[in-house]
This record gives C-alpha cells, structure tokens and sequence, in this order.
C-alpha cells in the first residue's frame, strides 16, 4: 500500500526507518530554509510504499525523536510528532515550521530543492538571511534617528485612509524591537539619503550620456512616482494608417509592464545594502536593475511562474496599503507574456529586466509646466504624431473633437506648438 501522495517533494521526505533519522532531520532543516515548513515520514520507501516501522513504538519514540531535533538543529524548532496507522502499518510523521532563516543541522546548512538537499555554500548563506525581513529591514537600526513622515501620512490621508500620529511609526512597522527608528523608516522619511536615478544615454550602450536625474532624499514613494513620471512622459504612440489596414497604435514600450518592473524593482530592491534600483534609457530600450538576485529559496521557475518570496514585507504591506503595488503576482508573468523570459537578467547581485522599444523613438523631453492635465495629454499627443489631423489626436487624447480643437489653438497661441506647413502635408513642431 502506498501513500495518496507517493512522491517526495520540496516540503515532504520519506525515511523507511528511525536509523535514518539524522538524515530525515536535515531534510527538515532543507525544508524550513526553502519553503518554512517540512514533514518526514517515517516507514516509507521513497516510491511512497508504506513499510510501517519495527518494534515498540511508543512515547519513549517520540521523546527520542524530540530530544535529537533539539540537539542538532539551529536556531531550535519544536517539531509536531504523530503516529499514523495505515492498513495496520505504524508510521512515524515529523512536522516542523519556522521563520528564522538559515537553519542548520549539525552545522550544516542546506537548501531544499525539488526532492534533494543541496548545500548551501558558506559566502550565499547571507541570501537566506535576506530571504527572512524581520532579520533586516524592520530590525536594523537607521542611521539617522530625526526622521519625520509628513509625506508618507499625506499619502494614506489622500488615500482616505485614519491614521493616529501616536501610533502611526510602530503601525507601519517603522520601529525596531529596541524602539529606535529601523531602515524601513529611514527610506520611507521626509529627509534620507536614499536617491533614485533615471539616466539617459545617447546610444546602446554607456558611452554618452544625455541625462542624468535623480529622485530621491525623501519619502521613497513620491521619489518612485516621479521616477515613474519621468519615464512615462518619454513613452510614444506611433499610428499606422496604412491604406486598407485597421487603424493600430503602437507604444514605444509597453506602459504596463514597465510599471510592474518598476514596481517590483523598488519593493523586492535589498535595501540594506545602501544601492537603490536605477533605470537606464538607451537609443533602443529601458533597463531596470534592482540589487539583490533571486531570494535563495526561489527557483527562477518559481519566479517565472510569478511566486513571489518578498523581501521587505513591511514594505510590501505600505504599498499595498496605498494601492502602490497588487499582491497577485501577475507582473513577473506580464512581462514575460509581452517580452518573453529573455526579459530578465538574473545574477547572485542584480535583477536587471530589459524593455525594447518597438521602434527608434525621438525621445524630446517636453515641458508640461504651467499648463492644464487636459492640455497636457494633447500636447503629448501631438509630440509623439506630429501628423495627425484633429480628430485622430482627440481619440488618442480621450477628449472630444471640438474640446481638442480649443485646446490645439490654446497651444499654438501659448508657443508651445507651432505649425510647419499646410493643413494636410504639414506637421506640427513642439516647442
């Protein structure tokens, strides 16, 4: 007879007897630093079949199971121990949880992946630390301790959100188990030295330099929406009008899938090691490169198939909070649907995703200063289809016809546009 589930896997180990018993523990420890929980089963063969176990089992069994669990493994578990009958067979079942990444046995430390235990060499252990926030962000100290959060309380009061100035800081998670201000706080603060950078090259490689902006010294999550901004401001729409053809838009990159690489860079970012993520513009696509590869206990097919281990939880749950970021885990799968896994560069130190660009773009920064959200959208339109006739704009503006009539006249009278040409050949230059 065999058990419903006869095969071993990441979270489940068989043992056909109690003299492996060192062994069935280490695979514990494997378990608790992949997944945070494991089982071994004791009186099975590896293919599942139950051979039930030999001679008194009793109280005393358990108590010898409990005391070597205790004896070998570090940081210390308490393990769940049971009998289970089975067609009149007696096995043993060990089950274990725990959070405090790494855990070792016998001084060894090891990972679980598929149904082997690998070792974990000594210089990546530090990657399962990381694996585990409550050891980093919450719990390390920040350098500076005068912090201030107007900006981020602004965030959740528009948000509609109650928040108490008494409690707000140790509510966030903004404070250490010492009752100090943590790394979280310090790059979610008013004043930090945390700087986002968005640079632009003139060609394909990092030769020459267009542009070079930072965001940042404040509030992390304006400095990620202005970074975001930026960005979004360069994205053009090109319209194929080709005769006989279906009218088609095309993006310079795709909006969505730069949002949740951006997203994803700021949130799964190691913050600790003092390099926030950056995003890179050549002349044929975008960048976006996080530090810190992979938490050790995610495969890159668990990361493709969008499982995400996080990082920096409490980080996570604030922007969850503001609606910053979704907890579905559809951006890794998102991208890779629009750009395929070629997409994503992932190394022990860096997760870099790449955005080609759909065709070259001319990438002219424009001023929308001192102009209305409306006037706005139709100067960008007409910046990136200098072309167009009045209709077409007002479709891709989302404004009607006669409102963008207006607003073209509005523009040309103000200098921000001017038009070279006639009606139907000519174009229009942004100034």
């Amino acid at each position: 007879m065999k058990l419903d589930f006869a095969y071993e896997s990441e979270t489940v180990e068989f043992k056909s007897t109690l003299a492996e018993l060192d062994k069935g523990i280490i695979s514990l420890t494997s378990m608790l630093n992949k997944s945070g929980s494991g089982t071994v089963y004791f009186g099975v063969r590896n293919d599942g079949e139950i051979l039930g176990l030999d001679g008194m089992l009793g109280q005393e069994t358990v108590k010898k199971i409990g005391t070597r669990v205790s004896e070998i493994v570090r940081p210390a578990v308490i393990p769940k121990i049971y009998f289970e009958e089975h067609d009149g067979k007696t096995i043993i079942v060990v089950e274990v949880t725990g959070h405090n990444k790494p855990y070792s046995a016998n001084g060894e430390y090891r990972i679980r992946v598929g149904s082997v235990n690998k070792k974990i060499d000594p210089e990546l252990l530090g990657e399962l630390f990381f694996s585990n926030s409550k050891a980093m962000m919450d719990n390390v100290e920040a350098f500076n301790q005068d912090l201030t959060f107007s900006e981020l309380k602004q965030l959740y009061l528009i948000k509609g959100l109650t928040i108490d100035d008494e409690t707000f800081a140790r509510n966030m998670g903004l404070i250490t188990k010492n009752g100090t201000y943590n790394y979280l706080a310090e790059i979610l603060a008013d004043n930090n030295n945390c700087s986002i950078k968005v640079v632009r090259f003139k060609g394909k490689d990092k030769q020459e330099m267009i542009s070079r902006n930072e965001y940042g010294y404040h509030c992390l999550l304006i400095a990620m929406r202005q970074a975001y901004d930026y960005v979004a401001a360069l994205n053009e729409v090109r319209v194929d009008l080709k005769s006989g053809q279906a009218r088609k838009e095309v993006p310079l990159f795709n909006s969505e899938c730069f949002d949740e690489a951006w997203t994803n860079a700021c949130l799964h970012n190691r913050w600790i090691k003092n390099v926030p993520p950056a995003v890179y513009i050549f002349a044929d696509r975008i960048e976006i490169v996080s530090t810190g590869g992979l938490p050790y206990d995610l495969s890159k097919e668990e990361f493709f198939a969008g499982i995400s281990h996080p990082v920096n939880l409490s980080l996570q749950k604030i922007m969850g909070q503001l609606d910053l970021v979704e907890q579905t885990g559809h951006g890794v799968p998102k991208i890779i649907s629009v750009y395929g896994t070629q997409a994503f560069e992932i190394t022990d130190h860096h997760i870099t995703v790449t955005l080609p660009f759909a065709f070259e773009p001319g990438m002219n920064q424009t001023s929308y200063d001192g102009i209305s959200t409306t006037h706005a959208k139709v100067l960008k339109v007409i910046k990136n289809n200098p072309t167009l006739r009045t209709e077409e704009t007002a479709k891709l503006a989302g404004i009607g016809r006669t409102r963008t009539t207006q607003i073209i006249a509005d523009l040309k009278s103000s200098g921000k546009i001017e038009r070279i040409g006639g009606n139907k050949k000519g174009y229009w230059k942004v100034g």
